[in-house]
């Protein structure tokens, strides 16, 4: 089982994502998140607490912006939440928010492809997104460049998937 789960910010999608992993007896949370070493967020850190605070104490957190290793590693299921935070930090790590479009594009289509290749496992993985580009085009050319690429993103995963769910105001459309 692969679902690729996506909706706007706060609409309930890694609840939902959660709730899908409910019954596996382990599973392994893959946060992507912010770099820890950077100035820290007091409104990024109680989000994070919150998610913590929710999940079972069976499940084993892995903060890593290597989701393709971590796939690689875990023999349980995985959730993988978010692919916007992996791509942030997948640009910020190697410098690129002012390199040519192009050449950032072929660094993240080659981690997509990487991360696409460790979908075909045994257990249950689930990946969060979030859903760009629904809105007025971003002032900035970093937003433009994060929205059409987490827009190719999660095309490559959702053609990896075995379903894709929609999360819109806590209520989900399997697509």
């Amino acid at each position: 089982m692969r679902i690729l789960v996506t909706g706007g910010v706060r609409s309930g999608k890694s609840h939902h994502a959660e709730s899908l992993l409910q019954s596996q007896p382990t599973v392994t949370y893959v946060a992507p998140g912010p770099d820890e070493t950077q100035e820290p967020d007091p409104d990024w850190a109680r989000r994070l607490a919150a998610h913590r605070q929710r999940r079972p104490s069976s499940w084993t957190t892995v903060e890593t912006v290597d989701i393709a290793g971590a796939l690689a590693r875990s023999e349980d299921a995985v959730l993988v939440d978010c692919l916007g935070t992996w791509l942030t930090r997948t640009i910020d790590q190697q410098a690129l928010w002012e390199a040519p479009a192009d050449d950032v594009t072929a660094v993240v289509r080659e981690a997509t492809r990487e991360l696409v290749a460790q979908l075909d496992r045994p257990h249950p993985v689930v990946l969060v997104t979030n859903e760009v580009g629904l809105g007025v085009v971003p002032a900035h050319r970093s937003g433009r460049l994060f929205r059409d690429l987490l827009g190719e993103v999660n095309r490559e995963v959702a053609a990896a998937s075995d379903e894709v769910h929609l999360v819109i105001a806590g209520r989900v459309l399997v697509l």
